[in-house]
């Protein structure tokens, strides 16, 4: 505080931790905050470690206008939205030019676009209401699930796990709508490849 004249001027405190204290305070807190939006532990602590690294880059434009932890929250944040629209192109760029027969677009569909006929969907042949069928379906679905990759197992996952919107969706990955829908159709089939081979076909 200073003392002009009549006037009193606060100056804002320019605290700045020690960045060798950033791992013991912050790096779980950031790890846990990643890893809900990549599902994906050795990506979280990678993306972590990138945000360390960029905040050191960074420290002389820190001016204290938040506190150290939401400064690093910020730039993991942007970190994780490069991420999205680094896969988001890469996915859609391998659809563009996948043809190999393990493609699962060439899996169930012929070049117009219609079902193979030993691909079409089948008539559920377990019965719903046991209970039994109901609890080894659900253990296999996760199974599936957790074979997803990429991009592609974390949309699914908001969309139908978590039920948020697919607008809001690409607004918080910061990929684009056609990106989104590409990226979905193509989670769907992996994830039908794994329930016809481990459910369906039993």
């Amino acid at each position: 505080m200073q003392v002009e004249g009549n006037h009193i001027t606060v100056q804002k405190a320019m605290t700045f931790c020690n960045p060798k204290e950033w791992v013991k305070l912050y790096a779980d807190d950031l790890f846990k905050f990643a890893y809900s939006k990549v599902s994906d532990s050795a990506l979280a602590q990678d993306l972590v470690q990138d945000t360390f690294l960029s905040g050191l880059q960074a420290m002389a434009q820190f001016r204290g206008d938040s506190s150290e932890k939401t400064w690093l929250l910020a730039i993991l944040k942007n970190k994780i939205i490069d991420h999205y629209r680094k896969a988001a192109k890469t996915a859609v760029a391998l659809d563009s030019i996948t043809n190999s027969d393990s493609d699962p677009d060439h899996l169930f569909f012929n070049e117009k676009g219609h079902w193979h006929k030993e691909m079409a969907p089948k008539a559920w042949t377990h019965d719903a209401n046991d209970h039994l069928n109901q609890n080894e379906f659900t253990r296999i679905l996760r199974a599936c699930m957790d074979k997803l990759t990429g991009i592609g197992k974390t949309l699914f996952q908001q969309k139908y796990l978590e039920e948020k919107k697919s607008a809001d969706i690409c607004k918080d990955l910061a990929i684009t709508s056609s990106n989104y829908w590409v990226i979905i159709h193509r989670a769907k089939l992996q994830l039908r490849v794994c329930l016809e081979k481990n459910w369906f076909g039993n």
